[in-house]
């Protein structure tokens, strides 16, 4: 008991410098004249580092006189390759890890935006997709910016890793061949709306809940008031019509499929996706990437935006309270 009452109070007083730190930057930061602060657009050389990586495990597995040999010849290799001209096409790699309301769309714009003013007949665009949907107006922007790429001909694969649903997939019909790993989450074409409602709760603690409009269907549904099913009729209209705009775009970009069987709301892995023809190869993205290596100069494009303090500050807090328990728990005699 001596060494835990220690040991916490020793606990106690880092957590309160380290506060207490933390505190003083953001007094300093926060006193200074407040800027506009932009992200920038990071190109990686994925061509270079999948090389690399060949050539690192080529060195590992090869005995002492290969080992020599294969620098030599990497090393020859590099500099022609130098002194050469790349006149291969490009291969533009954009990742896109969507949240509910998709503000990942703003570094999308930014990507291809990007891709759009250096783009040459013959390049395409690889995007790595992650996301099982949200609002429909953030997805359906994000659709909309990787059109923008089709619009200006440039050919558009969409790989899926793992799931692909809803506004998700929405983003991915767009594309002119959709890749999905064969245990990825593809479809979900449909529309969802829920909300608690807290009428009765707030009647009996004898609390009253006013709202008022102009117009009869301002507000169909409310958390708040009593709903009637005049209101629930209406906002029901309203999904319907979503769902049925929803169909629409999906029809528009994939017109070979049975669009009455995959909008139904359901979601099928992607070996029965392929069946259904939601996607057009089972393939992860790794393998797509390797097989187009030796046609295309790979790139990687991504936007990205500096934190601030206090998320930076968040971050290494976590991380040092993450590490601290795990050492903890190493420790620990009770484990």
């Amino acid at each position: 008991m001596t060494f835990l009452t220690e040991y916490g109070l020793f606990l106690a007083k880092i957590v309160t410098c380290l506060l207490a730190i933390a505190a003083l930057i953001v007094l300093v930061m926060s006193s200074r004249q407040p800027r506009a602060r932009k992200g920038e657009l990071v190109v990686t050389d994925l061509s270079s580092e999948l090389e690399q990586g060949r050539y690192q495990l080529q060195l590992a597995l090869a005995d002492k006189a290969q080992g020599k040999l294969l620098e030599k010849q990497h090393k020859a290799q590099q500099k022609q390759r130098d002194k050469a001209v790349d006149d291969r096409s490009r291969l533009f790699v954009l990742d896109f890890n969507g949240s509910m309301d998709a503000k990942e769309v703003a570094s999308l714009r930014e990507e291809v935006s990007a891709v759009i003013g250096v783009a040459q007949p013959g390049d395409e665009v690889l995007l790595r997709l992650e996301s099982g949907g949200g609002v429909v107006h953030g997805y359906g922007l994000a659709a909309s910016q990787l059109q923008r790429l089709r619009d200006k001909g440039i050919k558009l694969t969409v790989a899926i890793d793992k799931v692909a649903a809803s506004g998700g997939y929405m983003m991915a019909c767009v594309a002119d061949q959709i890749l999905a790993a064969p245990f990825a989450i593809v479809g979900s074409i449909g529309v969802i709306a829920q909300l608690p409602n807290f009428n009765k709760l707030l009647k009996k603690h004898d609390i009253e809940f006013e709202m008022h409009t102009a117009g009869q269907y301002k507000r169909t549904i409310t958390m708040f008031g009593e709903n009637d099913d005049l209101g629930r009729e209406k906002f029901r209209e309203e999904l319907a019509a979503i769902h049925q705009q929803f169909k629409a775009f999906v029809a528009e970009h994939r017109p070979q499929l049975d669009i009455d069987q995959v909008t139904t709301g359901e979601h099928w892995l992607a070996s029965q996706a392929k069946a259904l023809g939601l996607v057009d190869l089972l393939s992860t993205s790794d393998d797509y990437l390797l097989a187009q290596a030796s046609q295309h100069k790979v790139i990687g494009v991504s936007y990205r935006k500096p934190k601030s303090l206090a998320q930076k500050l968040g971050q290494q807090g976590a991380q040092a309270l993450a590490t601290g328990l795990g050492r903890l728990w190493q420790q620990s005699p009770w484990r």
